[in-house]
């Protein structure tokens, strides 16, 4: 497919070819999903809904519940406060949710459609039951990616919903940031193998990873529940996971609560892992668990065994910003060479995080954000690499690079079924994306080996 892409690059100012990203609204409505009870809404046309639901539905393996203003001609025109009312009327009648999260899309945003006065109607006209809730972000997707979508729709869930009572209670915050529920259950693992009190914000397990049971529940037990949301003005702290998706969520709640917050990166690897942990036990007072000190030993004597297999190969990542920052660190600890270094989201933010972590094992590294697959794969081409990493949209490239090695991570993973139950995330994430680099790499080298080298040990 990608096998008349050309090594040579011409700059680009506006056109992307095969985008390392996709659009805000999926990302606000996958944050949506991640409170208990809550109807994500899309406020513009029917097929903007039916693609980003068809999208999240193939990442996860589950059937993504939303709803639509359903736009035609009359509202692209005279404006979509109709079809909101209509559909707030039948979303609370018909389905009954807690909350309803309203995000916006290309054409409610050309239009100049104002949500915040759209709500305050509906409330005024009693529209909105008593004891419900109506919140909204602003998610053009002319603009930033799924990423900045989530971000900004964590952003106003506390804006709408967290208050202060005035009341300190002993938990502490933790903004994931865009990760899977098995990502979100490591979290909340390792908090309770501290014996530290949290609340998420947002919570897609339990909500994007329910078990078989053979009946269907429109809203599962899973996502943070909106007392806890209304009570995480009276934490102690805020831990915010990942500069791109929790930094304006802390910042939020900073602002309006008065909680303060800790920035980390992703919990990804051994030092971010580490990271995590320290933060959370400073700031909850606790000492570290036995179990948390055996894990981590269990990581480092993986990498012990592995290292001499991992030792100066060369990487190639792509995806979100958060994700990359994470995966590009673990790598360098395992004596890997990241090579090139993209993200389809803009940051300049971004590729100093990367400079500066890959600044001793692979100085001259192509570090970019607002990138595209397309300018990876030219440079692939001229910079080879022994393994790519990213998400499902990377398996071209790789074919059409002789079936160079490939570890998808990240969002979306569209062609494989496993991925949203394991952590990327933690000590065990670690070890498990460990374990499969080196599958990759043996693969190929027993594919490749000749017949009287080809060996049961490697």
């Amino acid at each position: 497919m990608l096998d008349g892409t050309k090594a040579t690059v011409c700059e680009r100012s506006a056109l992307r070819i095969n985008p390392a990203k996709t659009c805000q609204p999926i990302g606000a409505m996958y944050a949506a999903l991640g409170i208990h009870g809550c109807m994500p809404h899309s406020h513009g046309s029917q097929g903007c809904c039916a693609y980003h639901r068809s999208h999240l539905t193939r990442h996860f393996k589950e059937p993504v519940v939303a709803t639509t203003s359903s736009f035609t001609e009359g509202a692209s025109v005279f404006g979509g406060l109709s079809n909101m009312t209509t559909a707030l009327t039948n979303i609370f009648s018909i389905y009954d949710p807690e909350v309803v999260a309203v995000h916006t899309t290309c054409l409610s945003e050309v239009i100049g459609d104002d949500i915040p006065m759209m709500i305050k109607k509906n409330i005024a006209e009693g529209k909105i039951p008593e004891g419900k809730h109506v919140i909204h972000a602003n998610t053009p997707s002319f603009v930033g990616s799924h990423v900045t979508g989530f971000s900004t729709m964590v952003k106003n869930t506390i804006k709408y919903l967290s208050d202060k009572t005035g009341e300190t209670t002993d938990t502490v915050n933790i903004l994931p940031g865009y990760v899977d529920p098995s990502d979100m259950r490591e979290l909340k693992r390792l908090s309770a193998e501290l014996g530290v009190k949290i609340t998420m914000l947002p919570d897609t397990s339990d909500v994007l990873d329910q078990p078989q049971t053979g009946v269907y529940e429109m809203y599962p037990k899973g996502g943070t529940k909106v007392s806890e949301i209304q009570a995480m003005g009276d934490a102690i702290a805020t831990i915010a996971c990942g500069d791109f998706a929790s930094k304006e969520a802390a910042e939020e709640l900073e602002k309006k609560c008065n909680v303060p917050f800790s920035l980390i990166d992703l919990p990804i690897g051994l030092k971010g892992t580490d990271t995590f942990i320290d933060t959370l036990r400073r700031t909850a007072g606790v000492p570290v668990p036995a179990s948390i000190t055996l894990e981590r030993g269990r990581l480092l004597d993986l990498i012990s065994d592995m290292s001499q297999y991992f030792h100066g190969k060369k990487v190639a990542i792509f995806g979100d910003p958060d994700h990359v920052v994470g995966v590009t660190r673990l790598l360098v600890e395992i004596g890997m060479i990241p090579t090139v270094v993209i993200t389809g989201t803009l940051g300049k933010r971004f590729e100093r995080q990367i400079a500066e972590i890959v600044s001793k094992v692979s100085p001259d590294a192509h570090i970019e954000s607002n990138a595209d697959i397309y300018k990876l794969h030219q440079i692939i081409k001229t910079r080879k690499v022994d393994l790519l990493m990213g998400n499902t949209y990377g398996k071209h490239v790789a074919r059409a690079e002789g079936n160079l090695p490939f570890v998808r991570f990240g969002f979306p993973i569209m062609d494989r079924t496993g991925h949203r139950l394991f952590p990327l995330v933690g000590y065990r994430g670690a070890m498990y994306y460990l374990d499969k680099i080196l599958d990759q790499l043996f693969d190929k080298a027993d594919r490749e080996v000749p017949e009287e080298l080809f060996e049961l040990i490697q």
